[in-house]
């Protein structure tokens, strides 16, 4: 530098100590911030690494799903569960001691919904199947991670999301983003539940909600200490990264709060079914006045292991949730919920158009709107019954509604959903 430039640059800083002071001090600021996000974003890599590779256990062979899921057959003892610390020594439960009775016989379908096909699959068939002796999980990517708020919260609910019967607050509807139609009982201990939901692939406007059909087994109180177990379908292009229709399940013991997961994302469900995958894409789904397709589900308790196992369609029994991980739910549930639910976080301020169901009112009937049929519950024999006083509920019907009836086919049923923001529900 020359004489000349360095006296200056020091007659300057003598003039301004201040203003001096401010620039270095601006200058250290910006380094510091510099190398804190450096720091940060290298945490985080390593932070999402270490749990991909707790996820993603070795396969014993892949499988590359049509619609770019990565699916891992992965040998039934080495599965997420076993990392519990109280499944270290658990002896696998290959299949339940008991089954509910069943009351209705699928088979039997009126003429009027005969066009309805019943065989529904999973896209990763087509490219292959697992082995004996081991369980085909999704695999989890690093972007699936990285569009969850924190690598803690990945694969979780968030808080408020139950559906409450008969608390329909404006503000507590704003503040949970959360909406739901549905049919539910209580009142009885109820040891199970049963249904047959129509699939559907509904349009979501935002890429954080989602809209889910499922089944809900629940005890214990509406507060910090609600036990859910769920099963059903689900688009969430938060979760799975696409809008494609995907069976799933979660459970939580605390309300959302610190226990449970969608799938096998946490320790807690054991499967014991080679042939289907938590999180994978169903096909083929209805259309709108064309082919239905449906889906049964069953979720009910083994009353000799007190093993809570889930049933997909007439052949697949999945898996089990061991008793352990339930307080109010190592017993029985209070309560059984079926229906629909869609986050609503009020884009531009208005409530979300993300589609419940088919996206049609109930009024609309079979071809156009989404149902639930042949609800049951499993009651202290072990046996399946209609429920009794079937109850509903919705937050804003003029949004999402629901429609209960029964017949001799169908049993007990309702139809539900809709297309959220309209003229009605701005």
């Amino acid at each position: 530098m020359p004489a000349a430039q360095f006296s200056s640059g020091r007659r300057w800083r003598r003039k301004n100590p201040a203003r001096f002071v401010f620039f270095f001090l601006c200058l250290w600021s910006l380094i510091s911030l510099s190398r804190a996000g450096r720091l940060s974003a290298s945490r985080q890599k390593l932070e999402v690494q270490k749990h991909l590779n707790r996820l993603n256990k070795t396969p014993v062979k892949t499988i590359q799903s049509p619609d770019g899921d990565i699916i891992d057959c992965v040998h039934i003892s080495h599965q997420p569960a076993f990392d519990h610390p109280f499944l270290k020594d658990h002896k696998i439960q290959t299949r339940p001691s008991y089954h509910p009775e069943r009351l209705f016989d699928e088979k039997k379908i009126s003429t009027e919904h005969k066009e309805r096909a019943n065989d529904i699959t999973q896209l990763w068939h087509m490219n292959g199947k697992c082995p004996e002796d081991t369980i085909p999980i999704r695999r989890t990517k690093k972007e699936d991670i990285l569009r969850s708020s924190s690598v803690k919260r990945y694969g979780k609910k968030k808080h408020r999301t139950i559906p409450k019967p008969r608390s329909a607050d404006p503000d507590i509807i704003k503040q949970s983003g959360h909406q739901h139609a549905i049919a539910y009982v209580e009142g009885e201990k109820y040891y199970g539940a049963k249904a047959t939901i129509n699939v559907w692939e509904p349009k979501i406007q935002q890429p954080n909600e989602f809209s889910l059909s499922q089944i809900w087994v629940l005890g214990g109180s509406f507060g910090e200490d609600l036990n859910s177990i769920e099963a059903g379908w689900q688009v969430s292009p938060d979760l799975y990264g696409d809008n494609n229709t995907r069976l799933f399940t979660y459970w939580t013991s605390d309300a959302y709060q610190a226990t449970g997961c969608y799938n096998l994302l946490c320790s807690g469900f054991i499967q014991v079914n080679n042939e289907i995958a938590m999180g994978a894409s169903i096909s083929p789904v209805s259309a709108f006045r064309n082919s239905q397709y449906d889906i049964s589900i069953l979720v009910w308790k083994d009353p000799k292991e007190g093993n809570w196992w889930m049933q997909f369609g007439s052949n697949y029994v999945l898996g089990y949730w061991p008793s352990f991980l339930f307080s109010y739910l190592a017993d029985s549930a209070s309560m059984i919920e079926w229906g629909g639910e869609v986050v609503n976080s009020e884009p531009d301020g208005q409530h979300t158009s993300t589609q419940m169901g088919s996206g049609r009112f109930p009024e609309e009937g079979f071809g156009k709107s989404s149902y639930f049929r042949n609800i049951q519950v499993v009651d202290s024999s072990n046996n399946l019954k209609a429920p009794k006083d079937l109850g509903t509920f919705t937050e804003q019907s003029n949004c999402y509604d629901v429609q209960t009836g029964s017949n001799g086919d169908w049993g007990h049923y309702f139809y539900y959903g809709g297309p959220g923001r309209n003229p009605n529900c701005p």
